[in-house]
């Protein structure tokens, strides 16, 4: 976040502000979470996704996760922060909700987008550690899903629909490591090519100060069911928002074991 620094002039911090803001006209966002543990041995499995929208529908989907927020305390809406694991684990201020109540507030959080009028996808990549070894399963992840948001934004433009993306993540994510591998990708490229469309390296948030990336949150958790649980409750809400055209499905990445069985539809209606 930017702040104030001692000894700088407060027109130069408004300028650098109004700066920003012009940067943000006018563009797509990628919100994204990540879910697995790197280093524990006991998950198969590591995941990076969540969803892109036209600038000016954030503010929407903000909206629309307040009002289920404030169904559920009387008073300050943001003092409810979803997030799929602590929900329906039962953890904190969703331990007096039985497991059921949790699970419909997980797939009705899910549902929020679907009061979006302009475009939006989601993404996400899904990576089978051992399958990847012993390659970086965060690179892989990162570098699916920068590229196919870059042919993304690529079709909007052979549309006659210009438009810039900006990254936006959880702050807990791999912060150094992607940060860093942003800034290659868009100086060296990435194996398919160079990132043409994408406006600057990540920003990285506190999940609280954004609902989309808790919307974030949900996705990459609902994925994580899917891959690493067998429970496909949640990713069936979602199922056919990842970026598509043609029938062929860009927007969602599964890397598995060669010859291992997948009905997913990233599998089934492979880029």
């Amino acid at each position: 976040m930017l702040a104030l620094r001692l000894g700088e002039s407060p027109l130069r911090f408004a300028e650098t502000w109004f700066s920003l803001g012009r940067l943000l006209l006018a563009m797509h966002l990628l919100y994204l979470d990540d879910a697995g543990s790197i280093g524990n041995s006991s998950e198969k499995h590591f995941i990076l996704a969540g969803i892109a929208v036209f600038e000016r529908q954030a503010h929407w989907l903000q909206t629309e996760l307040d009002s289920l927020a404030g169904e559920l305390v009387h008073g300050d809406p943001s003092s409810i922060e979803f997030h799929g694991n602590s929900m329906l684990a039962g953890r904190g201020r969703w331990r007096s909700m039985r497991p059921e109540q949790r699970r419909a507030l997980i797939r009705r959080g899910l549902r929020t987008a679907w009061a979006l009028h302009g475009q939006w996808r989601l993404f996400g990549a899904v990576v089978d550690k051992q399958a990847r070894s012993p390659e970086d399963p965060v690179a892989y992840a990162f570098e699916q899903v920068c590229s196919r948001f870059d042919q993304f934004l690529l079709r909007l433009h052979r549309q006659n629909d210009t438009q810039r993306g900006l990254i936006i993540l959880d702050k807990s994510t791999q912060e150094t490591r992607l940060q860093s591998l942003a800034a290659e990708f868009r100086r060296e490229g990435h194996r398919w090519g160079v990132t043409r469309n994408l406006a600057d390296v990540p920003l990285f948030v506190d999940s609280r100060a954004t609902r989309l990336i808790q919307y974030a949150d949900l996705v990459s958790y609902a994925l994580w069911r899917k891959f690493e649980k067998s429970d496909s409750e949640f990713f069936n809400v979602i199922a056919g928002a990842f970026d598509q055209e043609g029938g062929v499905v860009h927007g969602l990445h599964h890397f598995k074991r060669q010859g291992s069985p997948c009905d997913c539809s990233a599998c089934v209606l492979r880029f």
